[in-house]
């Protein structure tokens, strides 16, 4: 099975799903997963896991993630992006670096931010985004965020380029909203490009084409321990792997583990293994195991 991760860089006018999807089948995989869905609009990276890799996609999607996005300013959406209806005009206001640098300072930090009714969010089994489309809304629970990083990147009459930072579950489209309110204006964006999902900063991502046309040499595919580094490992004997295939708690000598800690699992070939749970006898319980 091809197991492991792809870092791909989605290209605009393509569902995350549309994307999971032909990854996939180029790879022949039986089962494949993304992190943090992107809306056709966006580009950027998305995470495709394969196969055993899908059982490490809890670890990534609670990750931070990276963003560089254009605000068009003096109209709103009824999606928050350029592919909806314009909704609402207001006029565009002088924008003065050092008034944008003041509004822009009210949106770093943690806050609470209500998710777009133009979002796959259920509703009673249905995404809120079919409800949208039939005009309706409905009420939603505001979120806990953080924006660790907001920066402007470079302004124009009547648009913002901005980077942010931030942690899952933040819209960028409801941020774009909610400066273009603090600026007294409307806006939406125009531009969104996702450059990082956390833990995978540093690491180059791989367009669809390349994808596809490398698949049968394995091209762009990274081992599922990838997105795990930051987790202590433990080496398992011959005898210690057969306990943990058998579900059994191993002695995993981890330094200064806390009961809790998640921990990666190597067999005596140096293969990756799996997940365990530092339990609090400093044992180490196979929490997800991929398959020998």
């Amino acid at each position: 099975m091809p197991n492991g991760i792809i870092l791909l860089d989605k290209p605009r006018g393509l569902t995350s799903n549309g994307a999971l999807q032909r990854v996939r089948r180029a790879y022949h995989a039986r089962s494949a997963g993304h992190v943090g869905t992107l809306d056709p609009m966006a580009t950027g990276m998305l995470p495709i896991c394969l196969d055993e890799a899908t059982k490490v996609i809890a670890e990534i999607e609670a990750g931070a993630k990276a963003y560089e996005f254009t605000l068009q300013l003096g109209a709103r959406t009824d999606t928050g992006d350029a592919e909806g209806q314009v909704v609402e005009r207001l006029p565009v206001p002088a924008l003065d670096g050092p008034a944008v640098e003041s509004v822009l300072g009210g949106f770093r930090g943690a806050q609470r931010q209500v998710p777009p009714m133009y979002s796959a969010l259920k509703r009673d089994g249905r995404p809120l985004y079919e409800l949208a489309r039939q005009g309706i809304e409905v009420e939603r629970s505001a979120r806990d965020i953080e924006i660790r990083h907001l920066a402007l990147l470079e302004t124009g009459p009547d648009w913002l380029r901005l980077g942010c930072e931030c942690t899952k579950g933040t819209y960028i489209r409801v941020l774009g909203e909610d400066i273009a309110r603090a600026l007294e204006t409307a806006g939406h964006l125009s531009q969104l490009r996702r450059t990082w999902v956390e833990p995978f900063r540093a690491l180059p991502m791989v367009t669809l084409e390349a994808v596809l046309e490398g698949a049968a040499a394995g091209a762009g595919l990274l081992s599922p321990d990838a997105a795990l580094q930051a987790m202590a490992s433990v080496a398992l004997s011959a005898p210690q792997l057969t306990q943990v295939r058998h579900g059994q708690p191993v002695v995993g000598h981890v330094a200064g583990a806390e009961p809790g800690r998640r921990v990666r699992l190597y067999g005596p070939d140096g293969a990756f293994v799996g997940i365990a749970e530092v339990l609090a006898d400093g044992r180490c319980q196979p929490r997800r195991l991929l398959l020998p």
